[in-house]
């Protein structure tokens, strides 16, 4: 009969490819901005979310926060270094107020965790006292980064408040890649947590399921009307909509079988 250990880990190693494809998901937005030369309308919000939860996640994982969490530690790892590589082309390809905005926003992610490291380290010193700490920070930063591709959304529709509203109703910079590796990312560490119960993780994870259902939901009734500009936009000879962030990203995911 299989251990539970053994099973935790197994879930914990598909957890881990799973957030590894979270972290990579954004490739095709930067890839746009890359060959753009500009970031657009693309916000930056998600990705200074992400690499502060990252951060925060690396730090619980360590020895001597929370022992035996080797797996929350390294995809965290690999997590950070990826986010913090999508900020930094961010900041190069920005300019005025959004490269100050990324810029205060990265600033305050490097504030954060320093803060955080330092007084947990010092102020305390056993592991209970620490992984209390840094856990409920992670709860909440792990909150954040699920509703972060959600307020994409919520500034374009007060943003477009005067024209009509089925028309301008579109999910072109909230990439859809994102949505649902963020879905499958919340859903098996949920299902890691509750193995061998960790609260810290169950509750960002659980919350994070239903605020991708949100987005999925949002990508479902938005779709045809954002296809719509996209048609629309071309017909005029205007920059149209990125195909490889809406079109392509659903066809991959129909196509396919925090932690």
């Amino acid at each position: 009969m299989v251990s539970v250990d053994a099973m935790r880990t197994a879930v914990g190693i598909v957890g881990n490819a799973i957030a590894l494809g979270l972290f990579l998901s954004p490739l095709p937005t930067f890839i746009r901005i890359w060959k753009k030369k500009s970031v657009e309308e693309f916000s930056v919000i998600p990705y200074v979310a992400t690499l502060l939860n990252c951060m925060l996640w690396m730090l619980y994982g360590l020895p001597i926060v929370h022992p035996n969490s080797t797996l929350v530690l390294t995809i965290n790892a690999a997590g950070t270094a990826i986010e913090l590589c999508y900020v930094i082309l961010y900041l190069f390809f920005s300019d005025g107020p959004k490269r100050s905005k990324a810029l205060l926003l990265f600033i305050g992610d490097l504030a954060i965790v320093a803060t955080v490291s330092a007084i947990v380290l010092i102020f305390f010193h056993t592991h209970e006292r620490r992984s209390l700490i840094v856990g409920i920070l992670c709860v909440i930063f792990c909150i954040i980064m699920y509703l972060a591709p959600l307020t994409v959304m919520v500034v374009k529709m007060f943003c477009m408040v005067q024209r009509s509203v089925i028309k301008n109703k579109s999910v072109e910079y909230m990439p859809l890649s994102l949505s649902v590796a963020s879905f499958f990312n919340g859903l098996c560490w949920t299902i890691y947590a509750l193995i061998r119960f960790d609260l810290y993780i169950t509750i960002p994870n659980t919350l994070g399921l239903l605020f991708s259902i949100t987005q999925l939901v949002l990508h479902v009734l938005y779709y045809k009307t954002t296809k719509m500009q996209i048609a629309e936009r071309k017909k005029k000879g205007e920059v149209g909509l990125t195909d490889v962030v809406v079109v392509d990203s659903l066809k991959t995911s129909m196509s396919a079988p925090s932690n």
